[in-house]
């Protein structure tokens, strides 16, 4: 399967070299890696075991790579507005478009000018940063669980699960791509937020009792505003709660991504992580004003830039 990454931070870096060294033709759009990358290759540096990829194919525009089987879009959500001209040099008759970005309305955006059965949408619990240019390290974490925007799109996604699969990875395909999303969101709206408004990482967070609350309150918020959607079964509040609040007491002082973008000057997805998933509770009648207040004071200082 051709692919190419597009967005290659962390999360493109990984799984891109992930599938390369599963033996797929994999084509990154790199920019602040191209040097390092064509000079020294892609180093990974992860607790499953680290690998060195010695030859990439690194570009710095779509138009050098041809048509591709699959798109992978680990873009920023705040750069969506240069999604459709990048990929449009890489789509051909049977290429699918997978969006692994945070957050709601990425397949929307997709389906203004991409068709519908064609677009898979995805989240990934992965813990990784982005080391010196050339070197992604990855900390924990890893699984993906990609669905069809649309029920045509059912066999598409299959076929990508399983060359993430023959790639070592956990992967599986969904049904309900709308509940996985809302599930990934009761873990980045809390810490993503805190972390980047506090300055201190999940560890620092969870160690104490009355944050640890707050956060908890948070989560409820978010389940409560995704039952509220048409999703196909229930989230089961309390036990998934429980389970993600395990998981993260297991990232040793994990930075998620919006405290390092914060910490670095950059743009923060406010759009698709809050304003959209708050756009749709209150649509359903949910109250979520601890969600409201964390957005409105991320977004005091991102007025000012």
């Amino acid at each position: 399967m051709r692919t190419a990454i597009i967005g290659a931070g962390a999360l493109g870096l990984y799984y891109g070299a992930r599938l390369q060294q599963g033996g797929e033709e994999v084509h990154f759009l790199l920019r602040r890696d191209y040097d390092a990358v064509m000079s020294h290759g892609l180093q990974v540096k992860s607790i499953d075991g680290d690998f060195h990829l010695p030859t990439v194919h690194g570009h710095r525009k779509t138009d050098t790579i041809g048509t591709v089987d699959l798109i992978l879009i680990g873009l920023k959500t705040f750069d969506n507005d240069r999604i459709h001209s990048l990929i449009a040099p890489l789509v051909g008759p049977e290429t699918t478009i997978l969006t692994l970005q945070n957050g709601l309305g990425n397949e929307e955006y997709l389906a203004k000018q991409i068709p519908t059965g064609r677009i898979l949408g995805g989240v990934a619990f992965l813990c990784a940063n982005r080391g010196e240019p050339g070197t992604v390290q990855h900390l924990g974490q890893g699984a993906l669980r990609i669905g069809p925007f649309c029920p045509e799109g059912a066999n598409r996604c299959q076929k990508v699960a399983d060359a993430f699969s023959r790639a070592g990875l956990t992967c599986e395909a969904v049904a309900d791509l709308l509940k996985a999303r809302w599930e990934k969101l009761i873990w980045n709206i809390p810490f993503n937020g805190l972390c980047a408004l506090t300055g201190r990482d999940v560890t620092a967070l969870l160690s104490d009792p009355p944050i640890r609350r707050e956060i908890t309150e948070m989560m409820i918020e978010v389940a409560t505003a995704a039952n509220a959607q048409q999703i196909s079964t229930p989230i089961d509040t309390a036990t998934f709660i429980a389970r993600m609040l395990a998981v993260t007491d297991s990232m040793n002082h994990y930075q998620p991504s919006m405290m390092i973008d914060r910490a670095n000057g950059r743009p923060l997805e406010l759009e698709s992580i809050y304003v959209e998933p708050l756009r749709r509770a209150l649509a359903a009648e949910v109250a979520t004003p601890r969600i409201e207040l964390l957005h409105a004071l991320l977004s005091l200082d991102e007025k000012k830039s």
